[in-house]
């Protein structure tokens, strides 16, 4: 009881530090709310909390790269408050699938891309993890080989549902039997967070998972609305080798889901006032102020939350999805304006 009392007290202490960056730290840009500046704001917020907890716990924002510059510019200056918050930075569609599968993404915005993915990597060390949508094989080699020539870690998949293991390459690019203790030392993953449309149980998943060697695995916490039991991830954290693997846990902050646990029946567009807009490409997939205390809560900060709930099950780290929410609220805000 102790312990979790100066947890809160360090939480109420960091948060108020965070406000106060809030209001002074700007980017160029002029809206009405510095949306950018907010979604940093939460994902320090959610870093702070579960390192808390687990000083080890594992934090990869996905997208939104443009973060890592106060400016917004891919030449920086870097903001080492969000670079100290975090551990890694997932990025789609960096060589293959930026406008569909398959199809090689335009020069100018794999550079543009990279040039922040280099910034954060260059400046604090971030481990950089790429997911390339594509199918024929030759294309899912050179994306292999690409990123590993930048540098970067990545997993070529040929569902963009993120719903299968990839039959190619065999073996694992990059396999190793070592035990993954840290992000640092994972040279692949498997990005799998829709296990209900490939298998017929959970079991039948987990069975899947560990017949393989990736070194990262990230799921989500629930099958089909059914969690994950403690012995299931402790058997997903094994690779087939014997090695140890990292088990990340998918986590939208950017969006409510309404098949997710917390979703109410009553709730639609303005009820609650947080939840804003229904995405058009994602059917269920709501747009949130993100930056409410009535998400937050239930993102993080205590026991019911979706964030404690993934550290008590067992995860070593969560990856943070629809981090580019600001793009939504910035043209908006264009348009009104």
């Amino acid at each position: 009881m102790r312990k979790n009392c100066i947890i809160t007290l360090g939480i109420m202490a960091f948060f108020a530090g965070l406000l106060c960056v809030s209001a002074c730290n700007h980017s160029s840009s002029a809206t009405e709310k510095n949306y950018r500046q907010e979604m940093r704001q939460l994902v320090q917020e959610i870093s702070f909390y579960a390192k808390q907890i687990n000083p080890d716990f594992v934090i990869i924002p996905q997208n939104g790269v443009e973060l890592v510059s106060i400016s917004g510019d891919d030449n920086g200056p870097v903001d080492m408050d969000y670079m100290a918050a975090i551990d890694g930075i997932g990025q789609e569609s960096l060589n293959y699938g930026y406008a569909q599968d398959d199809e090689e993404t335009p020069e100018s915005e794999n550079r543009w891309i990279r040039n922040f993915l280099d910034m954060a990597r260059n400046n604090s060390g971030i481990k950089i993890l790429v997911t390339d949508y594509c199918s024929d094989q030759a294309k899912m080699a050179r994306s292999y080989a690409l990123n590993n020539t930048n540098q970067y870690i990545s997993f070529a998949a040929d569902h963009r549902a993120l719903d299968a293991i990839p039959d190619y390459p065999v073996p694992v690019f990059n396999e190793t039997a070592k035990n993954i203790s840290n992000l640092q030392q994972a040279q692949n993953f498997l990005y799998l967070i829709n296990p209900d449309n490939a298998y017929s149980t959970r079991q039948d998943f987990v069975d899947a998972i560990t017949h393989t060697n990736y070194d990262l695995i990230i799921m989500d916490y629930f099958y089909n609305g059914q969690a994950f039991t403690h012995d299931q991830i402790e058997a997903l954290k094994q690779k087939a080798n014997g090695g140890r693997r990292l088990l990340i846990c998918y986590l939208s902050i950017g969006e409510a889901e309404d098949y997710r646990y917390y979703w109410q029946a009553d709730w639609t567009i303005g009820h609650p006032h947080f939840v804003v807009d229904e995405n058009p490409n994602w059917a269920g997939n709501y747009v949130v102020k993100y930056w409410d205390t009535g998400w937050k809560d239930i993102l993080f900060g205590n026991y019911n939350s979706y964030l404690k709930k993934i550290i008590d099950a067992g995860f070593d780290g969560v990856y943070l999805d629809i981090i580019d929410a600001f793009e939504y609220f910035e043209d908006e805000y264009t348009a009104a304006n």
